[in-house]
């Protein structure tokens, strides 16, 4: 094989060293890698990717003797993402890969919470996910360079690509007119490996177990890279595969307490939540992933390659329901009043009046919370909602990169289609029970529960309620893209003029059906012996009876096919899966134009060190959309076409000062725009009636006269660099137009009230902060102690809307004003340790100003606010020898859980219990 210079690392070598210069590829050739060995910002990468940093940390060096070395391990990872972010023409922050198939944390968007500013949430499945990037979520996402998304939506589910097949990740928080628009927050650009990459054949795979403590069973997970290249008679050819699946089971318990209203008889003046219980989100799910790529290096100055990725996301799990309903209870008694107390307006229901409750019925009383309280013969159920969920993404893309003299170009044209599949049958039981006493008072701020003898465990007496209730969602979306830049370099201050284009023609079709057919006799009339319902023993939840198991029917049962045959014709629900509802669907067609242009500057001062050098560009985009939904208008379906078309001129301008010495000043300005989803833009309007009677009946409508959002942004660094590490400051500020938010207000329709959301414009945003970050390795330390480092971040995010909206003056939904991570690291001897900790500060997650819940005289913003939480991670490897390396890992090993109150601190609501997962695995590479 012809042995090509390894340009990645190289720079490595440099970077530990001290130096701060990224090689250059040689005139007349594209480098090794076409990702490699070009300054950040060029037109060079794959797809034309913005940052041209130095890639992949596994690369060999050609040492001085010709010789190769390995550079590998948490040093060299955090030099690479040091220096791509020193010479990005962006604000950037990088996570590198510590070796083929080890990212630095287990999964993409847990690596993502170490990026300072960047924030994320746990979903029901333990897994990390949803990032904000300085408290927004309006993030473009690409996959080298090209855009990627889940189904009909903007966005991508970051965990469904998994860490092991990632290369690089790089975090932009400002924008230059060679990015693609669409991300207010910004972009994040995922990388894959390449064949060029590597400069042997080379052969990876690694294995794990992890071990959730919520479930405590194990979970596999593999992952496999092979990759050559050859020289042949047209040219050198590379490739690459790399495989992985997972196994991982998860249980994660909810407890709740729900929305107050005012209590009467014996509960007179005390705030009474409707119900209090918890819920079990527990099953496996596996994530099969494969992706490739072919490179062909035809001529000298031009490469051609081939990329296809598919990912796949299966569940089958259960959702399940455990609660007691308070309002059923016959009486209240052994009240411990709170000194917790406010006047409220209360409507003849008891709840918080709305728009359509009669002002001669509305009265005002003193409401106090209690501290614990005793409800007396009471309904209580539980229930299965039995999920078969699946996600399915393909991506295919080809094109070519030429580079020679002074022209770089390159063209990609790429498809996606991403698919998804849930199923949701879902079967209530219950029956009346003699007590349950729910407690507000203690430390840790979480509700708890006892109900004697636990009767929830006890299958006697369990009768059919509510509904039987079939949810089923098929949504899809795809991508034609084609896009093309080309970069001239020029012997003047005028250092590069850089041109580019992009077509993209986007789909997406969302289709729903929801069912809720009541059981025969309505609730608590048949029992469930009528048809022999199997049961199941779900895990406890921890603040419900000491955590003890409680009986709810089998999802297994409720999945199959005879199963749900029974179900349906006991219930009279029609044979089979029911057909999709026209009202609960909408297509999309929307075709985006877009072209740049972009010069890149240097001017240096003088002999000395001092450059000043940046970029000063616009992008110009067009945006046609026609998307048709249908909705219920007086009991008939009506279906409506909203066609739009947006046009939009999106400037920038950098500049960079380095003054030598590894100290450089940044100041960045460009305007970003954000288009709303699809989902939100549907015409149509959705509304059920609620076949529970603690839960209101509801709807959500989309608002197709939606504008994109948009934003000004400016950003200033300071940074300073040296042999083991960087500090670095970054000011940054936002002035977002027309954001857009979800609220929740009262519409009767046909004679019925139903809360229905809605999506709306808000006029303006403010958003600045504030991010500290810095890194290093104490190599002046002796002997061993020179592998010890340690690496941290602090965020400030000061947002505020603005504008006449009713949430005018507070926070942006999901923004915590402080976040930090702080770390201590090791490497040395073959052994590659680090434990880290993160910690975000409260924000609000729910706008409930428009729910029932009472609330002080005067009070219209009511909001749901998460309590302050920080998680402990760690990761040890030890390499036993140059080929195989054994590794141990922890998550969330302090067992951090998000804590809820609504709007008061003392209105209680969620508490949600993380996993801790821990992790034994081996990597071998020949």
């Amino acid at each position: 094989m012809r042995r090509i210079p390894a340009f990645t690392a190289s720079v490595i070598a440099l970077a530990i060293a001290g130096h701060a210069h990224a090689q250059a590829a040689q005139e007349g050739t594209t480098p090794a890698n076409g990702q490699d060995g070009a300054a950040a910002g060029t037109a060079q990468s794959t797809a034309g990717s913005p940052a041209e940093a130095p890639d992949q940390a596994g690369d060999a060096t050609a040492a001085d003797d010709g010789s190769e070395i390995v550079v590998t391990g948490i040093r060299a990872s955090l030099a690479r993402a040091a220096e791509i972010k020193r010479t990005a023409a962006q604000v950037v922050d990088s996570i590198v890969a510590q070796d083929i198939g080890k990212f630095p944390d287990p999964t993409t968007a847990a690596a993502l919470q170490r990026v300072p500013g960047v924030q994320v949430t746990v979903g029901g499945n333990n897994e990390i996910q949803n990032p904000l990037i300085r408290g927004l979520g309006d993030i473009l996402t690409t996959l080298d360079g090209r855009e990627i998304f889940t189904a009909d939506g903007r966005t991508f589910a970051f965990q469904d690509l998994p860490a092991e097949a990632i290369a690089r990740l790089d975090v932009y928080k400002s924008n230059t007119a060679n990015l693609i628009e669409g991300g207010v927050a910004g972009t994040i650009d995922l990388r894959l490996n390449k064949p060029f990459n590597y400069t042997e054949p080379t052969i990876a795979i690694s294995g794990k177990l992890n071990y959730p403590s919520n479930v405590e069973k194990l979970g596999p997970q593999v992952s496999f890279l092979a990759t050559d290249r050859w020289d042949t008679s047209i040219g050198e050819i590379g490739a690459l595969l790399n495989v992985s699946w997972y196994d991982i089971p998860f249980n994660r318990p909810y407890n709740y307490v729900a929305e107050r209203r005012a209590g009467s008889g014996s509960s007179e003046g005390i705030l009474l939540p409707i119900s209090t219980g918890g819920l079990n989100e527990y099953g496996r799910y596996q994530r099969p992933q494969a992706n490739g790529s072919i490179q062909w290096q035809a001529t000298p100055s031009l490469e051609i390659y081939i990329d296809g990725l598919y990912s796949a996301y299966r569940s089958k799990f259960s959702t399940g329901f455990y609660e007691y309903r308070l309002g059923t209870a016959e009486s209240v008694s052994n009240i411990v009043r709170s000194d917790n107390c406010f006047t409220a307006n209360v409507g003849p229901d008891g709840f918080n009046p709305n728009a359509t409750t009669d002002p001669t019925q509305i009265t005002q009383q003193q409401l106090c919370g209690f501290n614990s309280a005793t409800f007396n013969n009471l309904e209580a159920f539980s229930s299965t909602q039995a999920h078969n969920n699946r996600t399915d993404t393909w991506l295919a893309a080809g094109g070519f990169r030429f580079d020679r003299d002074r022209l770089k170009a390159n063209v990609d044209v790429s498809y996606e289609r991403s698919i998804v599949n849930n199923e949701n049958f879902i079967v209530d039981i219950g029956k009346r029970v003699p007590e349950a006493t729910l407690a507000l008072v203690n430390d840790d701020q979480t509700a708890t529960v006892t109900a004697p003898g636990n009767p929830m465990a006890d299958a006697r007496g369990l009768t059919f309620i509510n509904a039987l209730f079939q949810d089923y969602v098929r949504s899809s979306g795809g991508l034609f893209a084609v896009k093309g830049d080309a970069t001239y370099e020029t012997d003047t201050i005028l250092k590069t003029i850089e041109l580019g284009a992009r077509y993209a023609d986007r789909s997406a079709r969302f289709q729903q059906v929801q069912l809720g057919v009541a059981p025969p006799g309505g609730s608590f009339a048949t029992p469930i012996t009528a048809i022999d319902l199997p049961l199941e023993r779900a895990a406890g939840i921890p603040q419900i009876n000491n955590g003890a198991p409680f009986l709810l029917p089998s999802r297994d049962y409720l999945l199959s096919d005879s199963g749900q045959a029974t179900i349906r014709d006991f219930f009279g629900a029609p044979d089979g899966q029911p057909a999709f509802d026209p009202t609960r669907e909408f297509n999309v067609g929307e075709n985006s134009y877009a072209g740049y242009v972009q010069a890149g500057y240097e001017v240096p001062f003088g002999s000395g060190p001092v450059v000043l050098d940046g970029k000063l560009g616009v992008r110009y985009t067009r945006t046609d959309r026609d998307i048709t939904g249908t909705g219920v208008v007086s009991g008939s379906p009506v279906t409506t076409t909203s066609s739009n078309s947006d046009t939009d001129w999106l400037p920038n301008a950098s500049a960079r000062l380095q003054l030598g010495g590894g100290l450089q000043l940044r100041a960045t300005y460009a305007r970003t725009i954000a288009r709303p989803s699809f989902a939100s833009l549907n015409p149509g309007l959705n509304y059920i009636v609620s076949t529970n009677p603690n839960i209101r009946n509801s709807g959500s409508g989309g608002n197709p006269d939606l504008r994109p959002q948009k934003s000004d942004s400016f950003d200033a660094t300071f940074e300073y660099y040296w042999n083991d590490g960087y500090f670095a400051i970054a000011g940054y500020y936002r002035d977002i137009s027309d954001r857009v938010v979800d609220g929740v207000t009262a519409e009767e329709i046909d004679g019925i009230v139903y809360n229905i959301s809605r999506p709306r414009n808000v006029g303006s945003a403010k958003l600045k902060g504030i991010e500290v970050s810095a890194q290093t390795f104490f190599s002046f330390l002796p002997g061993d102690l020179a592998g010890f480092g340690a690496f941290g971040n602090f965020t400030l995010a000061d947002s505020k809307i603005g504008g006449d909206d009713p949430l005018a003056g507070y926070t942006l939904q999901g923004v915590s004003k402080y976040n930090f991570n702080a770390g201590l690291l090791y490497d040395r001897n073959g052994i590659s340790a680090r434990v880290v900790y993160t910690y975000r500060s409260k924000y609000f997650d729910e706008d409930r100003s428009g729910a029932g819940d009472v609330r002080p005289v005067g009070t219209e913003t009511w909001l749901n606010y998460v309590r302050p939480n920080g998680r402990l991670d760690f990761s040890v490897g030890y390499d036993i020898n140059k080929n195989v390396t054994l590794t141990v890992e922890g998550s969330n090993i302090l067992r951090s859980r998000y804590r809820s109150y609504i709007d008061q601190d003392f209105l209680w609501r969620d508490t949600r219990t993380d996993d801790s997962l821990y992790a034994v695995g081996v990597r071998t590479r020949f």
